[in-house]
């Protein structure tokens, strides 16, 4: 599963500690995946329902739990002292995940069941922090090209899907930026009916043909030129070699391009969409230092829309 980093201009835990939370979702998704196929394998009882946990690294190590917690809060947390019952409470919380439904007929069925609870847990890291959260939108959580980019990439690949930058104090919304372990790409979609062609110019409207009928659409080369020089330059900034592709895609449909001028884009539509796609499947290399670097500065100069967590106002009304 590709990683949610960020989602559009909600708080993500990534922004606290990327090189920490990218790799603890790798490890918590083969820890859970590899408890839930072995109990549904044993069936141990018809009605058990396993109770998957959202194991933290610093929960369980030495010295003591409260005490490690509670550092780790001071180091993190505005406020200066966070009680006992607080942070039992939180503790709590991160050990229970939505439980998954066991009651596959095969294996195959069990795992879309997974990926489906386990896109539930990448929307609350990608919308919450332990003392900030942000409302989702309910689309969100159906919204296809999210998990398209969350369920059918590796584990490897960090994605800010909508992501709103701060450029020049100004928010600016931009499209898809999947950071892979060793290319960072920019992507927007140029979709529409299936099997439809769409004709790229370098005028502000494209034309799509479907069924000998005529439309236009926005040009997203200058939506996505904007990204990619927003990226460029936040990669500058830092000194960051991250090398950065431009790609406009098209699954279910064609795109000419033979009169654009576009040579630093790739086009991506039904007759090549199978190999690129699958090219970026199956790169098995390992998170690299660069990639979370690159993910680090960007996530940098993100904002974020958030409120102190419901749980923990509803402590302080009580005090």
């Amino acid at each position: 599963m590709g990683q949610l980093i960020k989602l559009q201009d909600y708080i993500s835990r990534y922004e606290t500690d990327v090189y920490r939370y990218a790799s603890e979702f790798i490890r918590l998704k083969k820890k859970q995946w590899e408890q839930t196929k072995e109990q549904w394998e044993s069936n141990k009882s018809n009605d058990a329902i396993p109770q998957l946990d959202e194991t933290w690294e610093w929960l369980v190590e030495k010295p003591s739990l409260f005490d490690k917690v509670k550092k780790w809060f001071k180091r993190s947390s505005p406020q200066e002292e966070t009680t006992e019952g607080q942070i039992n409470r939180l503790i709590d919380e991160e050990e229970g995940l939505p439980m998954i439904i066991t009651e596959a007929k095969d294996i195959d069925e069990l795992k879309i069941l997974f990926l489906e609870n386990m896109f539930q847990l990448q929307l609350k890291w990608a919308s919450s922090t332990i003392w900030y959260e942000s409302a989702v939108d309910k689309k969100f959580y159906y919204e296809e090209k999210l998990k398209y980019f969350l369920q059918r990439f590796p584990d490897t690949y960090l994605c800010l899907y909508k992501p709103v930058f701060l450029v020049k104090s100004a928010p600016v919304e931009l499209d898809v930026i999947l950071l892979s372990p060793t290319t960072t790409w920019c992507i927007t979609f140029a979709e529409g009916a299936k099997d439809n062609i769409i004709i790229a110019s370098s005028d502000r409207f494209w034309t799509e043909i479907i069924n000998n009928e005529e439309k236009k659409m926005i040009n997203p080369i200058i939506a996505l030129q904007r990204m990619g020089k927003i990226v460029a330059d936040i990669y500058k900034q830092y000194n960051v070699d991250f090398p950065i592709k431009k790609v406009v895609i098209n699954r279910y449909g064609y795109i000419d391009y033979g009169h654009t001028t576009f040579s630093d884009v790739h086009f991506i539509d039904k007759r090549n969409y199978e190999q690129w796609f699958s090219s970026l499947r199956k790169l098995t290399i390992p998170l690299k230092h660069a990639q979370l670097k690159a993910a680090s500065c960007l996530l940098r100069h993100c904002y974020s829309h958030y409120d102190i967590r419901t749980d923990w106002n509803m402590d302080e009304e009580k005090v």
